[in-house]
């Protein structure tokens, strides 16, 4: 039987994450909104989000890692889905998102100004970025999750906070 974060769906050709339904911080955001506790975009005029976004803590990478392997090996897709194709498609899918902000000008933190429906799309485009993302690195052999702390590990070297507070200058720009 096909727990939750196992389920997937298919969408024009996109593969995505079927939403979860419940414990995720989107729904306890949602349920405190229903509540009262807080405005939503577009509710009373007030754009207010929670102060610290979180992921929820599920699925994690793996779960995605594995769900996307499911999901291709019941479609026979293996065969398609070569680093190069994959890596391919992933830029495509970026492409996606970046025209969902062309023509915005300057897009505020949490999307006050976006649609449900617009914010749903970005959503499941993100999504299919993720996604091929994750098999990308399971085609190439590489743990996300370690690079990622090696990767934050030399970012803390490269740019100190001492150094580089308030600035957006690359590292090679910065003087001892």
């Amino acid at each position: 039987m096909a727990t939750r974060s196992e389920e997937m769906l298919h969408m024009n050709g996109d593969a995505c994450v079927k939403p979860r339904e419940n414990g995720d911080a989107v729904n306890k955001h949602n349920e405190a909104a229903a509540r009262g506790d807080v405005n939503l975009p577009g509710q009373n005029g007030h754009s207010e989000l929670p102060e610290n976004f979180t992921f929820s803590s599920e699925p994690s990478l793996e779960d995605i890692r594995r769900m996307q392997a499911q999901f291709t090996e019941e479609r026979d897709w293996n065969q398609f889905h070569q680093p190069r194709n994959l890596l391919l498609a992933m830029v495509g899918e970026v492409g996606e998102v970046a025209e969902l902000f062309q023509w915005r000008g300057e897009v505020a933190e949490g999307l006050p100004d976006w649609t449900e429906s617009e914010r749903e799309h970005l959503a499941q485009e993100l999504s299919d970025v993720l996604i091929y993302l994750v098999e990308l690195a399971e085609k190439c052999h590489v743990d996300l999750p370690q690079a990622v702390l090696r990767k934050m590990a030399l970012n803390r070297l490269k740019y100190p906070a001492s150094k580089v507070h308030g600035s957006a200058k690359k590292y090679t720009e910065y003087q001892d």
